[in-house]
């Protein structure tokens, strides 16, 4: 799977699948959601993983993007903001950050209170909320189980954004519960060795691998043969 971008850098977190919904990049996303639904039929929930091998390489923006070109097909979209380290979805929507998946965790609130409108039709968000000193093991614990259960039974589509995988061992906790994840991988940055070591340590995980996102792919002529505007 690839979301081809131009190869100048876009601006972090850039919705253009919001503001942009006509533009080549959003196609690209719709692609991706497409082949996410041919690999993992026959669920009525499905809960997706999105993470990279290093920082700094798109996975939040991938997220959010998918989770916008989800929820436009009319079906119930979460998208849950999993890095209690350094968290960025609150930025991303504008929106505050002072509850979410931490409390939920810690049994402190209920998903319905927590929730937040993104002020996309069809989609809501999960904040990370207060980062707590012990991140990996909350996500470990019986109440992630819980919660996803409860999740599924309210969303068709859950998406995690996490931690980049060879930073802490949360993605790989998640990636063990979640149905599918995606590596994102930013084309003129990563590193061939860090790239394996990510598809290593979730082959380790027993994740599902759906495939690879590739941010900052340069498109050639025929990319825009049917494209005459400009992202």
């Amino acid at each position: 799977m690839q979301a081809m971008n131009k190869t100048k850098r876009l601006m972090p977190r850039k919705l253009v699948a919001r503001t942009n919904p006509q533009s080549i990049t959003a196609e690209q996303y719709r692609t991706i959601r497409t082949n996410i639904n041919f690999s993992t039929p026959g669920l009525d929930s499905k809960v997706i993983l999105f993470t990279s091998a290093s920082k700094e390489e798109g996975k939040s923006t991938t997220a959010a993007n998918m989770a916008i070109v989800f929820a436009e097909t009319g079906k119930r979209v979460l998208l849950i903001d999993a890095d209690m380290r350094r968290p960025t979805l609150y930025r991303t929507f504008q929106l505050g950050n002072n509850t979410g998946l931490s409390n939920l965790l810690l049994r402190k609130g209920q998903l319905k209170h927590s929730v937040k409108a993104s002020g996309v039709p069809n989609l809501d968000l999960l904040m990370s909320g207060q980062i707590p000193p012990n991140p990996a093991e909350l996500l470990e614990s019986d109440a992630l189980e819980e919660l996803l259960e409860e999740m599924r039974g309210q969303y068709d589509y859950i998406l995690f954004d996490s931690p980049p995988i060879l930073s802490v061992t949360d993605s790989k906790i998640l990636a063990n519960k979640c149905d599918g994840t995606v590596l994102v991988v930013n084309t003129g940055k990563s590193e061939k060795v860090s790239v394996e070591k990510a598809r290593d340590s979730l082959a380790t995980a027993k994740a599902f691998i759906l495939g690879v996102v590739l941010n900052n792919y340069p498109l050639n002529k025929e990319n825009y043969y049917y494209h005459n505007y400009n992202d």
